[in-house]
């Protein structure tokens, strides 16, 4: 009886801790669902202020915030293209390497972008924008080199499986049109077999010859002699009618 309680002690436990696990690793992803929602908030919020901003704002404030606006589309953009063709393509993992060397230098300069926009005196926004116009033009020049090298990787891999298919497609569909051509490489009617002799022997195996061969091999029929004498023998004579007289 003991040893039953405590077997069903052991089970009891064992669904509680299962229990506990699942609820905590429920929690877990709704926490990080909770959070990657509101982070895609705060950057749409974000994107949306930094658009007013470069349209309602003039001066050296309005292109830091074309600047920003400019950086964060093209890494969104080149990072989402990289994601999604490193699921279907292992090759990309080098990529993906290479562009969070590239996002940390992005992220350092949209935190230098942000904190400029706060910033009172225009002298030092207007010395410092040829700097950070640079800096940006070049991050995204390198961000859109390589999104549009991964796009163009993935539209030729398409191109070439649908011409494979394509070829496919028309073997197949002569295959069900056999009937309108002959088949190749068909082996021809085999030969007939010799007909058995009585002995059980195959006889001599003839095959008819064509006209004209036959007409070409065969001699030609002499042509009609006239009679010749020919000495005949005393038995051979008429004999005379007998007289009736």
């Amino acid at each position: 009886m003991e040893v039953v309680l405590t077997v069903f002690a052991l089970l009891f436990l064992l669904f509680v801790a299962l229990g506990a696990y699942a609820t905590v690793k429920a929690v877990g992803a709704a926490k990080r669902g909770v959070d990657r929602t509101i982070a895609q908030a705060r950057r749409t919020v974000e994107d949306h202020t930094l658009r007013a901003k470069s349209f309602a704002q003039t001066g050296p404030a309005g292109e830091i915030a074309q600047l920003r606006l400019a950086l964060r589309t093209s890494m969104r953009a080149t990072q989402d293209a990289l994601h999604a063709g490193a699921a279907e393509d292992e090759s990309l993992k080098e990529s993906l390497g290479l562009f969070e060397r590239l996002s940390a230098h992005g992220h350092e300069l949209d935190a230098d972008l942000k904190r400029l926009e706060s910033e009172p005196d225009r002298a030092t926004l207007t010395a410092r924008l040829p700097e950070l116009r640079g800096r940006t033009e070049r991050i995204t020049k390198s961000a859109d080199s390589l999104r549009w090298a991964v796009r163009d990787r993935a539209r030729r891999f398409a191109d070439d499986d649908l011409g494979t298919l394509s070829a496919q497609i028309d073997i197949e569909a002569d295959a069900l049109r056999h009937w309108t051509r002959a088949e190749p490489g068909q082996a021809p009617s085999p030969w007939p077999d010799a007909p058995a002799t009585a002995d059980g022997q195959a006889a001599e195996q003839t095959w008819p010859k064509a006209t004209g061969a036959r007409a070409a091999e065969e001699p030609a029929p002499e042509a009609i002699a006239p009679p010749s004498w020919r000495p005949t023998a005393p038995w051979q004579k008429k004999p005379r009618p007998e007289s009736t007289t």
